[in-house]
């Protein structure tokens, strides 16, 4: 499988990347800063170096040319402003969906947050972060790509554990970034699970008997 990553330095992003390239995939992670190149090829990830708040979905698409699938992991980052979240949670992914659709490439992942479904609408700089989420969700939600949105809990840096909840609603609850890492490899291995929003905590499944149990229960399964 050949997988580009969009925001290839986030702290999952990493995680991803190394999972996929230690099984063999083709890895390319994009990114806007060259110090960042050196973490990329640690993990075994072709880094792609392109400032999101200025390509065009064309360069873009470019980049995606020739892929099996996009994880959309870019994220302006706590201590942000307002307007990047607008530029990067919401307009770089909306450029990524454009790029992919011209690309060619069908399978398109996309981290978001849980929060996202109902942004409360005052000027905290958290629910900017949410509205931004939103606004890209329901792009790609209306485009024609096959999409899922992986809206994990709170994120911990602590070690994985391998079990899950997952679901349309899950309760809130916090997440280690390694298994939200852990959840979109086995969302890019089973395509079946598609155009579905999924939020994701720590729990007590498996997450291949979880991803598993969503297959079951996928629209594309009902028949």
């Amino acid at each position: 499988m050949k997988v580009g990553i969009v925001g290839g330095h986030g702290q999952i992003a990493l995680l991803l990347g190394k999972l996929l390239a230690d099984r063999g995939d083709v890895v390319l992670g994009v990114i806007r800063n060259p110090a960042q190149v050196d973490d990329l090829q640690t993990a075994g990830v072709g880094p792609i170096l392109l400032d999101l708040e200025e390509a065009e979905s064309s360069d873009l698409a470019e980049v995606f040319s020739g892929l099996d699938a996009v994880v959309f992991a870019a994220g302006a980052g706590p201590g942000s402003t307002k307007e990047r979240k607008a530029t990067v949670d919401r307009d770089a992914s909306n450029k990524s969906v454009r790029a992919a659709e011209a690309a060619g490439v069908s399978r398109f992942l996309q981290i978001g947050s849980m929060g996202a479904a109902n942004p409360p609408d005052d000027d905290g700089i958290f629910s900017h972060y949410l509205r931004a989420k939103a606004a890209a969700e329901q792009t790609l939600e209306l485009s024609g790509l096959d999409w899922v949105i992986l809206r994990p809990g709170g994120l911990s840096d602590d070690p994985p554990t391998g079990r899950v909840e997952l679901g349309v609603r899950v309760p809130r609850g916090s997440i280690p970034r390694s298994d939200v890492a852990g959840l979109l490899v086995g969302l890019l291995d089973r395509p079946t699970i598609s155009k579905m929003v999924l939020e994701a905590t720590s729990g007590g499944v498996g997450i291949a008997e979880a991803l598993d149990a969503v297959l079951a229960s996928s629209p594309q399964n009902e028949r």
